[in-house]
C-alpha cells in the first residue's frame, strides 16, 4: 500500500490504536525516514510510532521505539545503548520469550495465533502457545489472524493486546474495523 494510504487510514485510526507499527521490510531507511515525516505531518504523534527492525530510524525520528526480529540487533545491545526507545521483540516461541525478557525487551510480539493469509500453508501457534508464553512475565501481544469475533479468545488465553494489519488495513471502511476490535477489547478489558 503506497504510504500516503496508509497515512490516511492511519490519520483516521490513530485516536483508537496504541501504536503504529511500520512494518516496511523492503524500504530503505531513507523512504522510512520520509514515511515517519509524513505521518508525522498528518499530526500522527510520534509517540505511537513503533519502526520495525531500523533502530537508526527510529532514533532519528525520536519515533516511540523499535520492533526487533530474529535477524535484527540483540535486544540487549539496543537496551543498553539506547534505553530511551521502547523494545518489542517478535517471536514465535517461549524460549524466545525468554530470551527477549532476559535481553530487555519491553513487550513480545507472538504469531502467528490463527490461520493468516500473510502466512499461507504455515501452522498457525494456537492459543495453547500464547497461553504458555503468557507465563513469562511479559507483556505478550498476539498476531496472525485475529478478528474481532477471535479477539475475546486472545484475551482469555492472558494477551495485553493485539496487532492487525489486514483486519484493519484491508477493511472496506478501516475505522470501522477499529471500532469493532476497540469494543471487544474494552468488554475484555484489554
Amino acid at each position: 500500500m503506497p504510504i500516503e494510504q496508509f497515512g490516511e487510514i492511519v490519520r483516521d485510526i490513530h485516536p483508537y490504536v496504541t501504536a503504529i507499527h511500520l512494518r516496511e521490510k523492503q524500504k530503505t531507511a531513507r523512504e522510512l525516514f520520509l514515511a515517519v515525516q509524513l505521518l508525522s505531518n498528518a499530526n500522527i504523534p510520534l509517540s505511537k510510532i513503533i519502526i520495525n527492525d531500523r533502530v537508526d530510524v527510529a532514533l532519528v525520528t525520536r519515533a516511540r521505539g523499535v520492533q526487533l526480529a530474529f535477524h535484527s540487533l540483540g535486544a540487549a545491545i539496543v537496551k543498553e545503548n539506547f534505553p530511551q526507545l521502547m523494545l518489542g521483540s517478535s517471536i514465535h516461541s517461549y524460549e524466545d520469550g525468554q530470551k527477549a525478557k532476559e535481553n530487555g525487551a519491553d513487550y513480545v510480539l507472538f504469531g502467528h495465533v490463527f490461520p493468516s493469509q500473510s502466512k499461507p500453508g504455515i501452522k498457525p501457534k494456537g492459543l495453547e502457545e500464547l497461553a504458555r508464553l503468557t507465563k513469562l512475565d511479559i507483556p505478550v501481544i498476539a498476531i496472525g489472524g485475529i478478528t474481532p469475533e477471535n479477539t475475546g479468545q486472545v484475551l482469555d488465553a492472558g494477551a495485553k493486546g493485539i496487532a492487525v494489519m489486514s483486519g484493519v488495513l484491508e477493511a472496506r471502511d478501516p475505522l470501522v474495523a477499529v471500532k469493532a476490535y476497540i469494543n471487544v477489547l474494552k468488554d475484555g478489558d484489554g
